[in-house]
């Protein structure tokens, strides 16, 4: 793999979960992001030639567009991890970028819900008795229901959206 993820072992152990979630081509046209491949939208990346990109094209996306921004490092729950990341490509918009999977973790845990993962959210993450994970899951379910309830056009993509969570998790 490319070099500068080498110190990120959970980035690329992410990926080969959210790559095979997104599988490849797409042009759906109830979907709000238009064209996608390997996950990768042409309504965000408008210059970029969306039919020909190269999975490593697609990496480098994923680590420079959402696992920056998203600044998971240092969350211990690697499956928590997973369920954030995975959130955060699903559900990213123009209008409200990651908020939706970031403020979701937050409300668990009970800290402001600014929609950045900084110290004070990372150590309420990583100090929360509980179940952590199933209570992330359930608020990934809750919001892709009352999505579909909200705009019915969407309610296509439910089944899908629900089974995709169910099989976000790393390979034993």
């Amino acid at each position: 793999m490319m070099a500068k993820f080498s110190t990120s072992f959970i980035f690329l152990k992410c990926m080969e979960v959210i790559l095979k979630n997104e599988g490849g081509l797409a042009d759906h046209p109830n979907d709000p992001g238009g064209f996608t491949n390997m996950g990768i939208a042409r309504m965000f990346y408008s210059d970029l030639d969306i039919k020909n990109l190269t999975r490593e094209q697609a990496i480098e996306i994923y680590f420079d567009d959402y696992w920056l921004p998203m600044n998971l490092t240092g969350i211990y729950d690697e499956n928590l991890v997973l369920q954030i990341f995975d959130f955060g490509v699903n559900s990213r918009s123009k209008r409200y970028g990651f908020n939706t999977a970031l403020k979701a973790i937050q409300r668990i845990v009970d800290v402001e819900q600014d929609g950045k993962i900084g110290p004070i959210t990372k150590d309420a993450i990583n100090n929360y008795v509980g179940d952590i994970v199933y209570l992330y899951i359930n608020e990934r379910k809750k919001y892709y229901f009352d999505l579909a309830k909200r705009k019915p056009e969407l309610q296509v993509f439910l089944a899908g959206w629900l089974r995709r969570v169910d099989h976000t998790r790393f390979e034993t």
